[in-house]
């Protein structure tokens, strides 16, 4: 909603519709996850630390060695993460230590606020100012919503419980979240009714939504201890982390986001090949429709050297996987929509296969830096010789070559590995397998519905 409304991330782990894995068969039998792996025996060996349950066709990932050290509002709040965010709650939750509570509060509060962004049945007059004020409640016992219509109105509903447990947070994990709490939310109101102009104010908009989650994640990991402080010192690269994952998100997004009357391509962008941004879904403008895609995702693989160089400051196991697995997924998301006239046309899909690969792979800064640059490569590949944006493109290629080559020495390092690793590791595979069939089948649905 970038006039009527805003796109947020919210999310590092697992971006917000950014996954379309094609189903390999619509006739098939269900396969069981993981088939044949070893992932029944490592979790045998470590009974009371992870188990994941799958209600209906959604999974929930429980940690039960902390559940019994758990206040009643806490297992609430992480009841809540695993209804509105089911892939990101598997993330979290093998988070190490104090750190795993804190980034559950922050993501339910931003939760609670985009849902009172994103719920179009409230009026303006009512919804400026509680984006202005939301960060103020956090220390009101008292204070709900329970005027939203959205799906997840429930953390603004029973936002007492959220708030109880922010107020239970360290000192340093509060400060940080009603920080970003506020600055998102004043952010938020500024794009309501204005479309996106100019590049400079597509990273504004971009930096409002994701660019500070980016930011006070980092934050976090640093207070947490597990990182060092410079980790969430160094905003500039912080902010690139969330822009990288938003630019990918809103590019791969362009036909959804008009069929829900939503713009988020900048008008200096889109404004040099046609005279209006829904123009590009019309066949006869599908030339000038690929020139502004690539030239996007141009702007957006600017980014990449930044991202490399914030996972390489990373020590923590729990942390580095945290961060890396949706930066490669993007990468792979924006290879496949690179020149490709199916952006306008339908969904880029990357088959589950290919999605578990790379989440399973990205555990390490050697692994990401090689699915990196076999990504970027792909995308050097294709870059057509009449693109206006070639040598921009071959420009930014080549940087996050140089990058790639001086991470090198840095790859080898040894991260510190958390002792239930292995366990939650195999286990966010399945999670991943379960999360992009559900992705597939609900895309499927959707497209029947639209065929109708």
């Amino acid at each position: 909603m970038a006039a009527p409304g805003c796109k947020s991330t919210l999310s590092w782990v697992v971006l917000k519709r950014s996954l379309s894995a094609s189903p390999r068969s619509t006739s098939a039998a269900p396969r069981p996850l993981l088939h044949g792996s070893k992932l029944s025996e490592r979790r045998a060996t470590h009974p009371a630390v992870y188990q994941a349950t799958f209600t209906h066709r959604y999974p929930v990932f429980l940690c039960f060695s902390c559940q019994e050290s758990m206040t009643e509002s806490l297992r609430t709040c992480y009841h809540y993460l695993n209804e509105t965010s089911r892939s990101f709650a598997a993330v979290i939750q093998a988070l190490d230590g104090e750190l795993r509570h804190a980034v559950c509060i922050f993501y339910l509060v931003l939760r609670a606020l985009d849902t009172v962004e994103d719920d179009m049945t409230i009026p303006l007059g009512t919804k400026v100012p509680l984006l202005h004020n939301f960060y103020t409640f956090l220390n009101d016992p008292e204070w709900r919503f329970t005027g939203s219509q959205e799906k997840d109105r429930k953390v603004l509903e029973d936002f007492p419980t959220i708030s109880l447990e922010f107020r239970n947070l360290g000192a340093e994990y509060r400060h940080v979240i009603s920080d970003i709490c506020h600055r998102m939310g004043v952010g938020m109101a500024e794009f309501l009714e204005k479309n996106v102009q100019s590049m400079h104010e597509w990273d504004k908009y971009c930096h409002y939504v994701a660019g500070l989650v980016g930011i006070g994640l980092s934050k976090l990991f640093s207070a947490s201890e597990l990182e060092d402080a410079e980790v969430g010192q160094d905003i500039e690269l912080a902010n690139s982390m969330g822009l990288f994952l938003q630019k990918t998100n809103i590019i791969r997004d362009y036909l959804e986001d008009q069929r829900d009357g939503r713009e988020f391509w900048p008008e200096e962008a889109w404004g040099q090949f046609v005279e209006r941004h829904s123009d590009f879904s019309q066949p006869q403008h599908l030339q000038s429709a690929l020139s502004c895609l690539n030239l996007l995702v141009t702007d957006a693989l600017r980014h990449v050297p930044h991202v490399l160089k914030y996972l390489s400051r990373l020590r923590n196991k729990s942390v580095f996987n945290f961060c890396a697995i949706p930066q490669v997924m993007a990468i792979a998301t924006l290879s496949a929509c690179y020149n490709n006239p199916q952006v306008f046309e339908g969904v880029v899909k990357i088959r589950k296969g290919q999605a578990v690969t790379v989440m399973m792979e990205a555990t390490n800064l050697s692994a990401v830096c090689t699915i990196i640059s076999q990504y970027t490569e792909e995308i050097a590949q294709k870059i057509p010789q009449t693109d206006p944006s070639h040598n921009k493109t071959l420009q930014i290629v080549d940087e996050i070559r140089t990058v790639i080559q001086s991470q090198a020495p840095l790859a080898s390092r040894t991260l510190h590995l958390s002792p239930v690793y292995l366990s939650a590791a195999m286990l966010l595979a399945a999670l991943s397998w379960q999360y992009l069939s559900t992705v597939s089948e609900q895309n499927a649905s959707v497209g029947d519905t639209q065929g109708r």
